[in-house]
């Protein structure tokens, strides 16, 4: 296929995780399970969140956006992994594909905003806690959350837009899904400008989010520090230890698969990475934070004695 005859072009092939076809039924099992308590944690994590009263509160409120961003970026590309693991051909349409990469990106970005607005929510209840109800209003939170999708709007329209104008000379994508790095290596024209971009762009969201995080969280090390009784700082780590695991996940593996040169890493590496970030960590992230929270334990009993009575 050249390049003038690029436009015709109306679907490719995604290359899978392994083409070892002994493999794909318990690939296919893996991630169904995966997923079905990705499904279930986050989807529990909302629901419990709006249910009781007591978690009402503006940590919670992005605890509960976190767990949607997390349902909605695995929703984008895991039941397609699925459809794939059970198919003979691993056929996604242009459109197809354009879609998932344009809401991958989206929500891969509002979680790297989400994660940020936690620490900073995080860096005020412990540094200011007399100003926290002030500083942390409703009408706060819900810019806040604004913010957080309009990055994520704004970072995947100009992406997709550049990746949209590309000539492709091929349509094997070596990749289970639609990843902007996979089709760059599909066209026929020069993707230098498009790979610029994509670096500054991956790199301005996870600088500035990640500083954003270290700053935050140095502020709060130095006033926990500062806290007297040895009961009061085990309450303030607490607080913070599940956001930090969550946060080291997550900035981890993006950081492995977007801030690096494409011949740093082989295949399987890449593929072991997003695979971490794009259904293994929607799955933890509920888990994190309910296993180490008690508020959130305390909410799931209350919860479940209600239904038992």
């Amino acid at each position: 296929m050249t390049a003038e005859n690029h436009s015709i072009v109306t679907e490719f092939i995604l290359g899978g995780l392994t083409n070892r076809p002994e493999l794909q039924l318990p690939l296919f099992f893996l991630f169904l399970g995966i997923y079905s308590v990705t499904m279930v944690g986050n989807l529990g994590m909302i629901t419990l969140i709006c249910l009781n009263a007591q978690l009402h509160t503006p940590m919670y409120y992005f605890l509960s956006n976190l767990s949607f961003v997390d349902l909605c970026y695995s929703t984008v590309i895991t039941p397609k992994m699925l459809a794939n693991f059970v198919s003979e051909k691993n056929i996604i349409s242009y459109a197809g594909c354009m879609s998932q990469l344009y809401f991958f990106l989206v929500f891969i970005v509002a979680e790297s905003y989400t994660l940020t607005m936690m620490a900073y929510d995080r860096y005020v209840a412990i540094c200011r806690p007399l100003l926290y109800n002030i500083i942390m209003s409703q009408g706060v939170c819900s810019l806040l959350v604004a913010v957080i999708y309009a990055m994520g709007l704004i970072g995947s329209t100009i992406e997709t837009g550049l990746v949209l104008k590309l000539p492709y000379c091929d349509f094997l994508i070596s990749h289970y899904f639609c990843d902007i790095i996979a089709l760059m290596k599909l066209s026929c024209s020069s993707t230098y400008d498009i790979q610029m971009t994509t670096f500054f762009l991956a790199g301005f969201n996870i600088v500035v989010t990640s500083l954003t995080v270290l700053v935050s969280y140095a502020f709060i090390l130095s006033s926990i520090l500062h806290i007297a009784s040895t009961e009061g700082r085990s309450k303030a780590f607490s607080t913070c230890s599940s956001h930090l695991a969550a946060v080291g996940l997550f900035y981890g593996s993006a950081s492995f698969m977007y801030l690096k040169p494409s011949t740093a890493s082989s295949l399987a590496q890449q593929n072991v990475a997003s695979v971490f970030y794009t259904t293994v960590i929607p799955m933890l992230n509920p888990l994190i934070y309910s296993l180490r929270n008690k508020e959130v334990q305390a909410a799931i009993q209350k919860t479940l004695r209600l239904r038992v009575e």
